[in-house]
């Protein structure tokens, strides 16, 4: 039959037996952990009980990520774990779980934000922003401009487009759901694991 998640095997707090009145039932049964990795996608499809279905992810390359102060999601590649709470292990074997921080690819944010702010960003010290070439109608001239006015881009996410890499947290779970979707890291959350890789 298998591993079953139920205690009736084992004895009681007290230390006394419990009497077996029911055998194994197949809704009881575990199964081995998903352990998602990095790498080219690679979805299984478990049947659950009810006829439900359960996308078990093995292996994942890429995700939808939201950036949430600017209201902007993009479908980005998943480059690498550096941080998990609960296991040093799921960081050191790159395992993607719900909860877990990792570095995504920062230019389709990057190109976004400066199609919408008419602003280049991440410059590097002593970089100089290149003159944009395309021709812009004034219509969206005027709305760029517009938008420019209550514009505000922290220090610490700018510094983060320079090196072309952001930390995002995932929020889905990729063993259930086949899917490793999340948000960017911004504010106080990004200090706060920062400090804490910085620790590691």
């Amino acid at each position: 039959m298998g591993i079953t998640r139920t205690g009736r095997n084992k004895r009681r707090e007290t230390g006394g037996r419990r009497s077996k009145f029911s055998k194994k039932r197949k809704f009881l049964n575990g199964r081995p952990a998903a352990m998602t990795k990095i790498g080219e996608k690679h979805v299984s499809v478990v049947r659950c009980r009810g006829g439900n279905l359960k996308q078990r992810a093995l292996r994942l390359e890429s995700g939808n990520f939201s950036w949430g102060t600017e209201v902007c999601t993009r479908k980005v590649r998943v480059l690498d774990v550096t941080y998990n709470a609960s296991n040093n292990e799921l960081v050191r074997t790159k395992t993607l779980v719900k909860g877990g921080i990792v570095l995504v690819d920062a230019h389709p944010f990057k190109e976004w934000y400066e199609s919408h702010y008419g602003v280049k960003i991440g410059l590097k010290k002593g970089q100089t922003a290149e003159a944009d070439e395309t021709k812009k109608s004034d219509s969206v001239q005027r709305k760029v401009a517009a938008r420019q006015k209550g514009r505000t881009l922290e220090g610490a996410l700018d510094h983060q487009f320079a090196s072309g890499r952001l930390y995002a947290k995932i929020t889905s779970r990729p063993g259930q759901s086949g899917r490793c979707d999340g948000y960017i890291l911004e504010g106080p959350e990004l200090a706060f694991y920062q400090k804490m890789m910085a620790k590691k």
